[in-house]
Protein backbone atom coordinates (compact mmCIF):
# COMPACT_ATOMS: atom_id res chain seq x y z
CA UNK A 1 0.00 0.00 0.00
CA UNK A 2 1.22 3.60 -0.67
CA UNK A 3 1.46 6.29 2.10
CA UNK A 4 -1.21 8.42 2.27
CA UNK A 5 -1.67 11.87 3.73
CA UNK A 6 -3.83 11.30 6.45
CA UNK A 7 -5.68 14.45 8.62
CA UNK A 8 -7.60 13.51 11.82
CA UNK A 9 -9.51 15.78 14.25
CA UNK A 10 -9.56 15.82 17.47
CA UNK A 11 -11.11 17.37 20.64
CA UNK A 12 -11.91 16.97 24.59
CA UNK A 13 -14.96 18.31 26.56
CA UNK A 14 -14.28 15.86 29.67
CA UNK A 15 -11.81 16.31 32.63
CA UNK A 16 -7.99 17.72 31.87
CA UNK A 17 -8.99 18.75 28.16
CA UNK A 18 -5.06 19.85 27.32
CA UNK A 19 -4.06 16.52 29.00
CA UNK A 20 -6.40 14.33 26.89
CA UNK A 21 -5.92 16.22 23.25
CA UNK A 22 -2.04 16.25 24.38
CA UNK A 23 -1.73 12.27 24.91
CA UNK A 24 -4.31 11.69 21.76
CA UNK A 25 -1.26 13.69 19.83
CA UNK A 26 1.32 11.40 21.47
CA UNK A 27 -0.21 8.31 20.92
CA UNK A 28 -0.57 8.98 17.14
CA UNK A 29 3.22 9.97 16.72
CA UNK A 30 3.49 6.36 18.08
CA UNK A 31 1.49 4.63 15.52
CA UNK A 32 4.20 1.92 13.34
CA UNK A 33 4.44 2.89 9.75
CA UNK A 34 3.41 6.24 9.90
CA UNK A 35 4.54 10.03 10.83
CA UNK A 36 3.09 12.81 12.18
CA UNK A 37 3.67 15.83 9.84
CA UNK A 38 1.92 18.63 11.66
CA UNK A 39 -0.17 19.27 14.78
CA UNK A 40 -2.74 22.88 14.54
CA UNK A 41 -2.64 25.30 17.59
CA UNK A 42 -5.28 24.06 19.83
CA UNK A 43 -8.54 26.62 20.08
CA UNK A 44 -11.28 26.74 21.96
CA UNK A 45 -14.13 25.95 20.68
CA UNK A 46 -18.14 26.22 21.87
CA UNK A 47 -19.98 22.94 21.69
CA UNK A 48 -22.57 23.03 18.75
CA UNK A 49 -25.84 24.84 18.85
CA UNK A 50 -27.81 22.03 16.93
CA UNK A 51 -27.81 19.49 19.66
CA UNK A 52 -25.67 17.09 18.08
CA UNK A 53 -23.32 17.71 20.59
CA UNK A 54 -23.32 17.88 24.25
CA UNK A 55 -23.65 21.26 25.47
CA UNK A 56 -21.91 20.42 29.11
CA UNK A 57 -18.57 22.38 28.67
CA UNK A 58 -16.55 24.05 26.03
CA UNK A 59 -14.50 21.80 23.53
CA UNK A 60 -10.41 22.12 23.12
CA UNK A 61 -10.11 21.09 19.58
CA UNK A 62 -7.24 20.51 17.10
CA UNK A 63 -5.98 18.65 14.07
CA UNK A 64 -2.92 16.05 13.03
CA UNK A 65 -1.16 15.98 9.96
CA UNK A 66 -0.06 12.71 9.11
CA UNK A 67 1.67 10.12 6.44
CA UNK A 68 0.82 6.70 6.75
CA UNK A 69 0.70 3.20 5.48
CA UNK A 70 -2.27 2.19 7.66
CA UNK A 71 -5.14 1.50 6.06
CA UNK A 72 -8.56 3.48 6.58
CA UNK A 73 -10.10 1.01 8.22
CA UNK A 74 -7.50 0.08 10.74
CA UNK A 75 -6.42 3.81 11.08
CA UNK A 76 -10.48 3.75 12.52
CA UNK A 77 -9.83 1.06 14.78
CA UNK A 78 -5.99 2.98 16.21
CA UNK A 79 -8.40 5.64 16.71
CA UNK A 80 -11.31 4.09 18.71
CA UNK A 81 -8.57 2.04 20.53
CA UNK A 82 -6.88 5.61 21.55
CA UNK A 83 -10.49 7.26 22.56
CA UNK A 84 -11.00 3.93 24.60
CA UNK A 85 -7.87 4.03 26.44
CA UNK A 86 -7.91 7.76 27.43
CA UNK A 87 -12.03 6.68 28.96
CA UNK A 88 -14.54 7.66 25.80
CA UNK A 89 -18.26 6.35 26.21
CA UNK A 90 -18.35 4.09 23.37
CA UNK A 91 -21.96 3.52 24.06
CA UNK A 92 -22.68 6.99 24.34
CA UNK A 93 -20.55 8.32 21.47
CA UNK A 94 -22.57 11.90 21.36
CA UNK A 95 -22.46 11.89 25.46
CA UNK A 96 -19.31 14.45 27.13
CA UNK A 97 -16.01 12.66 25.85
CA UNK A 98 -12.88 12.84 26.81
CA UNK A 99 -11.47 12.24 23.86
CA UNK A 100 -12.77 12.25 20.05
CA UNK A 101 -11.06 11.25 16.97
CA UNK A 102 -12.26 11.82 13.41
CA UNK A 103 -10.66 10.89 10.42
CA UNK A 104 -10.96 14.03 8.77
CA UNK A 105 -9.58 13.02 5.06
CA UNK A 106 -7.75 10.06 3.97
CA UNK A 107 -5.75 11.07 0.83
CA UNK A 108 -8.26 12.06 -1.36
CA UNK A 109 -10.65 8.75 -1.26
CA UNK A 110 -13.99 8.70 -0.87
CA UNK A 111 -15.33 6.22 1.58
CA UNK A 112 -18.39 5.29 2.27
CA UNK A 113 -18.99 2.17 4.56
CA UNK A 114 -21.82 1.82 7.19
CA UNK A 115 -19.47 2.70 10.34
CA UNK A 116 -16.15 4.38 7.97
CA UNK A 117 -17.04 7.73 5.84
CA UNK A 118 -14.46 9.86 4.84
CA UNK A 119 -14.17 12.30 4.29
CA UNK A 120 -15.84 12.92 7.48
CA UNK A 121 -19.66 13.80 6.27
CA UNK A 122 -20.23 17.06 8.44
CA UNK A 123 -16.53 18.81 7.87
CA UNK A 124 -17.70 21.51 5.39
CA UNK A 125 -19.89 22.21 8.08
CA UNK A 126 -18.37 22.83 11.17
CA UNK A 127 -15.75 25.68 11.75
CA UNK A 128 -14.14 23.66 14.83
CA UNK A 129 -12.93 21.19 12.45
CA UNK A 130 -12.01 23.53 9.12
CA UNK A 131 -9.97 26.08 11.65
CA UNK A 132 -7.55 23.50 12.50
CA UNK A 133 -7.64 22.12 8.85
CA UNK A 134 -6.58 25.71 7.21
CA UNK A 135 -3.72 26.03 9.61
CA UNK A 136 -2.31 22.84 8.66
CA UNK A 137 -2.96 22.90 4.80
CA UNK A 138 -5.32 25.74 3.98
CA UNK A 139 -4.60 24.12 -0.33
CA UNK A 140 -6.22 21.00 0.74
CA UNK A 141 -8.61 20.31 -1.69
CA UNK A 142 -11.87 18.25 -0.35
CA UNK A 143 -12.15 15.74 -2.97
CA UNK A 144 -16.32 15.25 -2.57
CA UNK A 145 -16.73 19.25 -3.05
CA UNK A 146 -13.69 19.55 -5.20
CA UNK A 147 -13.23 23.04 -3.49
CA UNK A 148 -9.91 23.59 -0.54
CA UNK A 149 -10.34 24.11 2.75
CA UNK A 150 -9.78 27.68 2.94
CA UNK A 151 -12.46 28.05 0.24
CA UNK A 152 -15.05 25.95 2.67
CA UNK A 153 -14.10 27.66 5.53
CA UNK A 154 -14.23 31.19 4.05
CA UNK A 155 -18.09 30.02 2.63
CA UNK A 156 -19.34 28.75 6.35
CA UNK A 157 -21.79 29.56 7.46
CA UNK A 158 -21.49 28.61 10.98
CA UNK A 159 -20.72 31.38 12.90
CA UNK A 160 -19.77 29.52 15.74
CA UNK A 161 -16.90 30.83 18.53
CA UNK A 162 -13.48 29.12 17.58
CA UNK A 163 -10.90 30.89 19.72
CA UNK A 164 -7.53 30.53 19.62
CA UNK A 165 -5.95 28.55 22.74
CA UNK A 166 -4.21 31.27 24.98
CA UNK A 167 -1.15 30.66 25.38
CA UNK A 168 -0.14 27.46 23.48
CA UNK A 169 1.13 24.52 25.19
CA UNK A 170 3.75 24.61 22.89
CA UNK A 171 6.76 24.63 25.67
CA UNK A 172 4.81 22.61 28.25
CA UNK A 173 4.59 19.66 26.18
CA UNK A 174 8.13 18.48 24.60
CA UNK A 175 6.35 15.76 22.85
CA UNK A 176 3.80 17.84 20.59
CA UNK A 177 5.22 17.78 17.09
CA UNK A 178 5.52 21.17 16.14
CA UNK A 179 2.53 23.05 14.35
CA UNK A 180 2.50 23.49 10.41
CA UNK A 181 6.11 22.40 9.41
CA UNK A 182 7.18 24.56 6.00
CA UNK A 183 7.52 21.90 3.42
CA UNK A 184 10.98 23.00 2.78
CA UNK A 185 11.55 21.90 6.10
CA UNK A 186 9.85 18.24 6.07
CA UNK A 187 12.04 15.43 6.54
CA UNK A 188 11.99 12.66 3.45
CA UNK A 189 9.44 9.98 4.38
CA UNK A 190 11.63 7.11 4.42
Amino acid sequence: MSRETVFIGFGSNLGDRLDYCDRAVTLLSLLPHSRITGVSSLYETEPLADGTDPGLGWFLNGAVRMETDVTARSLLEVCREIESSLGRDQEHRDGPRTLDLDILFYGGYIIQEPDLVIPHPRLHLRRFALVPLAELDPDWVHPVFNRTVKALLDSLDDRAIVRLLDPQPGSRYGSRPACHVPASEREPIP
